[in-house]
């Protein structure tokens, strides 16, 4: 005996409408009430199932049965249908576990959107930057590396904007063009004389002589420079240079050497010349004449007709800016992190506070007016002795106020509104990379903290020199590019001189702590580190025709260095060559 007939809930998916089923539900007897009853429309078990092939049944159970729960319903009920107690916590703790599950699922889930996120930002449309037209990017470049203006950053810049696209360096036989003595081009490695070879980038540290600079780089080479406040400069070369320079080693503080420095001043010791007039000595001038505005006047004038472009340190970011519109680069070229910055030792600075290091990374903002700068300099030594180093290092000072007015100006023919939109987004772009790439939020950190010998930065041995570490986990294509912009000025020389040459990389580490220091100090044994750091004793264009030895007795000999003068003739007689 069969009972009522029912087509709920067994109607395949399409086949039946509104309550209507080409399948029939045989119950047993009794069970058709119990089924309007239940809390749920379970069907039992034993129920068999009859094909209908005359008519289509309405279920009973849509007019007045109960409706099926949905999942989370019957869980909750589940949760709290039982009483308070030890089952109830079973049932709490099961599910708190597996929301605790579900976040850490969710936690790797985002990690991974960030490593994304990552490995696209060095490819992403912010990398390019504002439009730049339809100019072509430059790739003849020459950049006189100044000392302690920041240089080391930018020179960061070039190495990566030359190994991204393959270009060749003007790389020097060790780690500086020859300096202290005049730039010659048989100081580049592999020069084989004028048009032998393309070189699209030159930048290690020289003391500039244009003729020779001439022989290796083409006729469309863009000349650019960066200059510095003197008293600001004179602060970070006392701290960086005083175990180096004897002017500086002799005084006890900056102070006791600008209310004297002809107490401590010798021109005829070697390494003097970190101590007066750098900037003007670097441009391959005579950084020890008397001044007079006309021999200021002419130097500067000289310096104008070969460099196109002259940053200030003091306005790193605005100076980026200029240099991106000038090379035709997308904006990531420019962007940078802070290199070569140095912990600060009141104990050897003579209690005296502040450094670049934050400048770079925050230039004063667009607005000064009369192109003066508004950085501030070392602030223990009093106005007095501020305006002693000014006197003492004047060539410098007049090259520093006519490059900076200058610098303003371009800046006004460019627009303050368009600086300002750009410098934001600078300094945005760099807070988005320095997250990406670099632990503890992109703060410098000490050398000794640095795990990794090839990121490590050289220490001068007065001051602490800070460098960074890389933010662990990056995928290899975005380690590779962080790894660029933090990676130190020696190691990266290496780096390319490895690629450039085709042979293997040398063990860094010790190596570069025990040369280094010959390499500051200059003279005969920066030339003997030279030329063991290469192996390659020869200088010339062939191999043999003059040793270290020979290029060392130069120094005694050479009029030029004896005179400090390259560019510019004996003031007396009021000429130049």
């Amino acid at each position: 005996m069969t009972g009522p007939r029912c087509s709920r809930c067994l109607c395949p998916s399409g086949r039946g409408t509104a309550g209507l089923c080409s399948q029939e539900v045989v119950l047993r007897p009794g069970e058709f009430n119990r089924l309007h009853q239940q809390s749920s429309a379970a069907i039992p078990p034993e129920r068999t199932i009859q094909r209908s092939r005359t008519k289509l049944h309405r279920c009973p159970c849509l007019r007045s049965g109960p409706r099926r729960l949905g999942p989370m319903t019957r869980m909750l009920r589940w949760l709290v249908g039982g009483r308070v107690g030890p089952v109830w916590m079973w049932k709490a703790l099961l599910i708190f576990v597996a929301i605790g599950f579900a976040g850490q699922l969710l936690g790797v889930i985002f990690n991974k959107s960030i490593h994304t996120a990552g490995r696209s930002i060095f490819t992403s449309p912010d990398a390019q930057g504002p439009s730049l037209g339809s100019c072509q990017p430059h790739t003849h470049i020459m950049f006189l590396k100044t000392h302690k203006t920041a240089s080391s950053t930018v020179l960061n810049m070039l190495y990566r904007f030359g190994e991204e696209r393959n270009l060749r360096f003007a790389l020097p036989l060790g780690y500086q063009l020859g300096y202290p003595l005049p730039f010659n081009a048989h100081r580049v490695k592999g020069y084989r004389g004028r048009g032998a070879m393309e070189y699209h980038i030159m930048g290690n540290h020289m003391r500039f002589n244009k003729p020779e600079v001439e022989k290796v780089m083409p006729a469309d080479t863009f000349y650019f420079s960066i200059i510095r406040n003197p008293v600001a400069l004179a602060e970070s070369s006392f701290a960086y240079y005083k175990e180096v320079a004897p002017a500086f080693r002799k005084a006890k503080t900056l102070g006791d050497f600008a209310d004297d420095p002809r107490k401590y001043y010798d021109p005829r010791l070697r390494n003097n010349h970190y101590a007066r007039n750098v900037l003007l000595f670097d441009f391959g001038m005579d950084h020890n004449a008397n001044f007079s505005e006309a021999l200021a006047r002419r130097a500067e004038q000289m310096i104008r007709q070969t460099f196109k472009l002259i940053l200030v340190s003091e306005y790193f970011d605005q100076s980026m800016i200029l240099l991106r519109h000038a090379l035709c680069w997308p904006l990531d070229a420019v962007v940078s992190f802070s290199l070569n910055a140095r912990q600060q030792k009141p104990s050897i600075l003579g209690g005296m506070s502040g450094s670049w290091v934050g400048k770079v990374a925050t230039a004063a903002g667009v607005g000064g007016k009369g192109g003066r700068s508004q950085a501030k300099t070392a602030t223990n030594v009093t106005e007095e002795q501020r305006e002693k180093l000014r006197q003492w290092n004047a060539l410098d000072w007049h090259l520093y106020k006519s490059f900076n007015r200058t610098f303003w100006e371009e800046i006004h023919r460019f627009g303050h509104a368009q600086m300002e939109e750009e410098v934001a987004l600078l300094r945005m772009r760099r807070e988005d990379l320095a997250r990406v790439c670099l632990r503890d939020g992109g703060k410098p950190v000490e050398a000794h903290r640095i795990r990794d010998k090839n990121i490590r930065p050289y220490q001068s041995g007065l001051v602490k020199i800070l460098g960074y570490e890389l933010q662990p986990g990056l995928d290899n294509a975005t380690r590779t590019s962080c790894l660029r912009m933090i990676r130190p000025e020696i190691q990266y020389k290496d780096v390319l001189d490895a690629k450039q040459f085709l042979r293997p990389l040398m063990a860094q580490a010790q190596p570069v702590q025990q040369n280094q220091g010959l390499m500051v100090a200059a003279g005969n044994s920066l030339l003997r580190q030279d030329s063991f750091r290469t192996g390659e004793r020869p200088f010339g264009g062939e191999a043999g025709r003059r040793t270290v030895e020979e290029v060392e007795r130069d120094w005694a000999r050479s009029r030029s260095v004896r005179r400090n003068q390259t560019l510019l003739g004996e003031p007396d007689k009021g000429r130049m060559r």
